[in-house]
């Protein structure tokens, strides 16, 4: 559950492999004819299933069921609302009760299939939703809500009951929203901004009200989806039907956990497509918990560094906290593409923009030093002793005159410069005002990025509330932080967004020659012998060194003649997670009678350990590289995953890893060793050769491989070490481990 309050679900492995297989079953995408760009690299549409929520967001007929008016009732005050909601969309309400004859002087019917018209949304405002599904199936409701609470956010009881209810929607043909949501989706959104809209996506309704509040600084919202306990409708659904609305600028999100993690991703992938920023608050930061096993990579990642990992490959945007949320989503939803990635901070004081280019700097923001072309320029207008570089310091008093705006556009007019941000730490009506109006005024005439920071804790002032919060060009912040935050992610999205391509369209969609070799290999419920889980990899074409399993000293003797001196030599057994602890390897082998006494000796400690062997590994000597371990682990949510890390004795004390889920494309591969803190490594450290990435990445994606067509087979694969050798030479996996399921 991943640290949810409303019960959510975790993914069937699977599915994940039909969906990174393209196994997608029907024709439609909302209802309508899939688009090109909605078609897998097999022509078969990627996003089948995706209800049209149109008529839930904007129905022509809802029933109320359990409407009331009677004085002091809970679901008095719900109908009221509806009746004014209604209103609003042009949709005509019908009461249901059973024991009513009006409610609020409408006419009102026993149950929904007396109701004289098709309905499109049923409210359910009953305490147990469950026997009313099958008569809103009967009369063919395309959706209902539930606001009803005491399922799975109650414990074992609850989470059974909810299990009923989505059995029940199942089968019914409708769609359901909840149950344990509420009356967010038919809030009053203001019909009188402009721009591009946030549509909000919340699984607890309080944590969208600081978002939805936006309105009245002049930020637009378009929906509001309370997803509650997702018993039916879920996130995905939501972030895939807003991706598609016209008037969504971003999608902004609260989840507590996910539902199904492959549907979230096909669903940020939609979004990734249509170039519609999703900015998202997860909660539940967890240590690795019971998804721990014996090798390595499980040792590696936690549940929510995979969450963390699957955001990155498909452009989500993580923030944590709400204002974040709220500055982040109104800034990417607003924001024209970025022209350069370069920022320039501007400033009354030297104080200022030094304090907040250090801030920028240290979060990853490029502050590009201004050519002496340029800062000679903005000379002309700011004395010469002030620094003009970047940060640019104009001592105060020009912005009080003709020579702010002059500033400004000469800023704004450099082609390295993409994003202008003004800090303003306390209101200075002579100067600040009129710095306020002269941003305004360039955001107005520019593509550029024009950032505020307006540091006053009051936020009364007219320069504040009117004109910058006037202003859909720029973008008003409280924090330096936040304004960091936002641009930086504003920035990345940008690049994200010009490069990305679909990993679905490059998922592999048949089974390979490796996966029927690797397939006789698996033993079901045991762990491989590291003789059989270097047979695994060979049936994929990873290298691994020459070597030959031995039963007897004199066997050791005549494979280490085959293999070629020196050797090693290692006890291979089922049971051998880690054999170096034991003593059970032994290196640099260089004439028989070694050979003989390291076969005794590894024998001897197998049978004082009491580990059953199925023999003796005589092995090649592998010059040597940079030390890596690739693995595959299964999270609850994502299925099968891929991590890459530093490895070598002494993986689990470094602890420096990068996980990516399937599938994925080679540069998001190379992507994972710019995460790792030990990247310099692999370039060459101290006079050693840079080593072979393309041959790292060549395993990576094998490894990738293997673990989508294993789904369901294989619960663990760690190679550790992966010597990675001199650029050109290749990788080898010295060693390997395979849990099948």
């Amino acid at each position: 559950m991943l640290g949810s309050t409303h019960g959510t679900l975790t993914t069937d492995s699977r599915r994940a492999r039909v969906i990174a297989c393209g196994e997608q079953p029907a024709p439609a995408v909302h209802g309508r004819p899939a688009a090109t760009d909605d078609l897998d690299v097999s022509g078969r549409p990627l996003y089948a299933g995706v209800p049209d929520l149109d008529r839930f967001f904007r129905p022509e007929c809802v029933a109320v069921v359990g409407a009331s008016d009677a004085e002091g009732r809970p679901n008095t005050g719900i109908t009221s609302q509806l009746l004014a909601w209604a209103e609003r969309v042009g949709a005509r309400l019908h009461p249901v009760h059973p024991t009513r004859e009006s409610v609020f002087g409408i006419p009102c019917v026993a149950a929904v299939g007396d109701l004289p018209e098709q309905v499109d949304l049923a409210v359910l405002l009953v305490s147990d939703p469950l026997p009313v599904i099958e008569e809103l199936a009967e009369s063919k409701v395309k959706f209902a809500v539930a606001f009803a609470s005491g399922f799975a956010e109650t414990g074992a009881e609850g989470a059974a009951a909810q299990a009923r209810l989505a059995a029940a929607v199942g089968r019914s043909g409708l769609r359901l929203l909840g149950p344990n949501t509420n009356l967010n989706a038919f809030e009053r959104f203001r019909e009188d901004l402009d721009g591009p809209a946030i549509a909000l996506i919340t699984q607890s309704g309080h944590q969208g009200r600081p978002v939805f509040t936006m309105q009245e600084l002049g930020v637009r919202l378009s929906h509001w989806a309370p997803t509650g306990n997702e018993a039916d409708l879920e996130t995905a659904d939501f972030i895939s039907y807003f991706a598609e609305q016209p008037e969504v600028g971003a999608i902004a999100c609260y989840v507590e956990g996910l539902k199904d993690g492959r549907s979230f991703l096909l669903a940020a992938d939609r979004a990734a497509r249509r170039g519609v920023p999703v900015v998202a608050v997860k909660v539940g930061r967890t240590e690795t918990g019971a998804r721990t096993a014996a090798s390595h990579t499980g040792k590696l990642t936690g549940a929510d560094d995979v969450v963390d990992a699957a955001m990155r490959q498909y452009g989500v945007i993580r923030v944590d906290g709400l204002d974040e949320l709220q500055d982040t989503a109104a800034l990417l939803a607003r924001a024209r593409p970025s022209a350069a990635d370069g920022v320039v901070v501007y400033s009354i004081s030297g104080g200022t923009g030094a304090h907040f280019s250090d801030l920028a700097t240290e979060a990853g923001l490029s502050l590009p030093r201004l050519s002496p072309g340029k800062q000679a320029e903005l000379h002309e207008w700011i004395p010469e002793y002030l620094d003009v570089s970047n940060p640019v310091d104009n001592g105060g008093h020009p912005v009080g005159d003709w020579r702010g705006r002059k500033i400004i556009d000469a800023i704004l007019a450099d082609p390295e410069v993409g994003v202008l941000i003004c800090p303003i730490t306390g209101p200075f009506p002579p100067m600040s005002d009129k710095l306020a109006l002269d941003l305004v005024a360039a955001a107005e005439e520019t593509d550029k990025l024009v950032c505020v920071v307006w540091g006053s804790p009051v936020g009364t002032e007219a320069a504040y509330r009117e004109t910058l919060l006037g202003s859909s060009r720029v973008a008003t912040f409280r924090t330096f932080a936040n304004c960091i935050t936002a641009v930086r992610a504003y920035l990345e999205h940008g690049r994200f967004a010009a490069s990305y391509r679909s990993p679905f369209d490059e998922a592999p969609r048949t089974s390979s020659p490796s996966f029927r070799k690797a397939q006789a290999l698996m033993r079901p419920g045991q762990r491989l012998s590291e003789h059989a889980a270097k047979q695994l990899l060979r049936a994929y074409g990873i290298r691994v060194p020459r070597e030959q399993l031995v039963t007897s000293a004199a066997a050791s003797v005549r494979a280490a003649g085959l293999v070629g001196y020196p050797v090693v030599m290692k006890a291979s057994g089922a049971q051998l997670a880690h054999k170096t602890e034991l003593g059970l390897v032994k290196i640099g082998l260089t004439s028989a009678s070694q050979v003989r006494d390291a076969y005794r000796e590894l024998t001897d400690i197998a049978r004082y350990e009491e580990v059953p062997l199925d023999g003796v590994l005589v092995c090649q000597m592998v010059e040597p590289g940079v030390e890596m371990v690739v693995g595959v682990t299964q999270d609850a949510l994502f299925g099968p995953t891929v991590t890459v890390g530093l490895g070598g004795v002494l993986v689990e004390v470094l602890r420096d890893s990068a996980v990516r889920v399937p599938p994925f494309g080679e540069e998001q591969a190379r992507s994972m060793f710019d995460e790792l803190r030990g990247r310099a490594l692999l370039d060459g450290v101290r006079g050693r050769p840079p080593a072979d990435l393309d041959a790292l990445v060549e395993v990576v994606l094998r490894v990738q491989r293997m673990a989508l067509e294993l789904d369901g087979e294989l619960s663990e694969l760690d190679i550790n070490p992966l010597m990675v050798l001199p650029r050109g030479q290749g990788a080898v996996a010295l060693d390997a481990l395979a849990v099948c399921r």
